[in-house]
């Protein structure tokens, strides 16, 4: 609707689903007397900072396509989740576990992170950081609760950065990396439950056998790009396993 001022909702204390999406705000303090406020979308508006007076019900808040750079500022005790998509976000710092000790989902896609490191909020379980331009994995270690983790089309060469403690990690999608090697692939090998990987569109993806490969190396996966494995697979994979195995030797 074009709106640039929603200070007429001050007066509406007991709102508690608010969407503002698709309008000209810069401005989101008139929501602060919103004390009630379960769910907030603001899509699509001129906001650069995320930053709001603390809500002590708010759950759920989507801040998709504005301006926003910075993480800061964001402290809803109950916040579940986040979204953040097309901003230009260019640093994972300024969210605080201590402040946002419910936040499980964070959506991160098409902004402009280089790294991980320094993401300060261990209890997520889906994590997506898709579209971005992260070239190192840093503070992974910290997530031993994370599920789901999306680096679709960024420019990784490395797997280096996950860790033993990510214990519950099922879903990784790598599509569209630069990853080149299996010794890579092998790294992954860290991940205890994971159950599911993406690496289309990978370097790696283009050698011969490549499924057999990855296997050979993760013989707990249950897909491979999507794709369910195959007992005989599962069979093949684990030959080359043993081979390579007593070449080692």
């Amino acid at each position: 609707r074009g709106l640039t001022d929603i200070s007429i909702l001050e007066h509406f204390i007991h709102l508690r689903y608010v969407d503002l999406s698709k309008n000209k705000l810069q401005d989101l303090s008139p929501l602060s007397s919103l004390t009630q406020l379960l769910w907030l979308k603001v899509d699509g508006n001129l906001l650069t900072s995320a930053s709001m007076q603390e809500l002590p019900y708010l759950q759920v808040i989507s801040f998709d396509r504005n301006h926003i750079k910075d993480l800061e500022g964001i402290t809803h005790p109950l916040l579940a989740n986040l979204s953040l998509k097309e901003n230009k976000i260019q640093t994972v710092l300024g969210l605080s576990h201590d402040q946002l000790s419910s936040l499980q989902v964070l959506e991160l896609r098409r902004n402009e992170i280089k790294t991980t490191a320094g993401l300060g909020v261990s209890k997520l379980k889906k994590l997506y950081l898709a579209q971005n331009t992260i070239c190192s994995l840093e503070g992974l270690e910290e997530f031993e609760e994370l599920e789901t983790l999306h680096l679709r089309d960024n420019k990784l060469e490395a797997l280096d950065g996950f860790s033993h403690s990510m214990k519950c990690l099922q879903y990784l999608n790598l599509r569209s990396n630069g990853i080149r090697s299996f010794q890579e692939v092998e790294k992954l090998q860290v991940l205890p439950m994971l159950q599911a990987l993406v690496l289309t569109d990978n370097p790696c993806a283009e050698e011969p056998n490549y499924r057999l490969e990855v296997l050979s190396r993760l013989p707990q996966l249950q897909r491979l790009d999507k794709e369910l494995i195959e007992e005989d697979e599962r069979e093949e994979a684990e030959q080359i396993r043993q081979t390579r195995l007593e070449k080692e030797k």
